[in-house]
């Protein structure tokens, strides 16, 4: 979603789906001024045993913007984006990004499962994947195709 679609979230989802009060009621739990971090709505994901498209779903419903993405790529105030490219990529990583990669981009989950095997922060594989300039696409829940 772009900042022209702010208060229209709800708009990408067909007519007549119905909002998850159980994810409804954690959701509004974790809002503060309008917006749920990243780290916020991937706790309630993993505390109810659903997906995170689940949580996005319902925070497209409410309206709520994610704040803080965890890979830096929005929602961090006026810069918005805080990640940097690295310096150096290790040719390590760089290959098992480019292995994850689909139609030239790297989806969040693979992101996250790279940083998982390489014991290093969801960041610094954004960073990465900014000094290759490749981008990262599907955010898990749904802020970004």
């Amino acid at each position: 979603m772009t900042h022209n679609d702010r208060n229209h979230y709800a708009a990408k989802h067909p007519p007549g789906i119905q909002l998850n009060p159980q994810i409804a009621e954690s959701v509004k739990k974790k809002i503060s001024d309008d917006k749920i971090t990243c780290a916020a709505a991937h706790r309630i994901a993993r505390d109810l045993n659903v997906s995170p498209s689940d949580v996005g779903v319902v925070l497209d419903l409410l309206e709520t913007r994610i704040s803080k993405c965890q890979l830096g790529l929005f929602g961090y105030g006026p810069q918005k984006k805080i990640v940097q490219p690295l310096k150096k990529v290790s040719p390590l990583l760089r290959e098992a990004i480019e292995n994850a990669m689909v139609k030239d981009r790297l989806p969040c989950a693979s992101s996250w499962k790279i940083a998982e095997k390489f014991s290093v922060p969801k960041m610094d594989v954004a960073a990465a994947c900014e000094t290759l300039k490749i981008g990262i696409s599907s955010c898990q829940l749904g802020a970004f195709v």
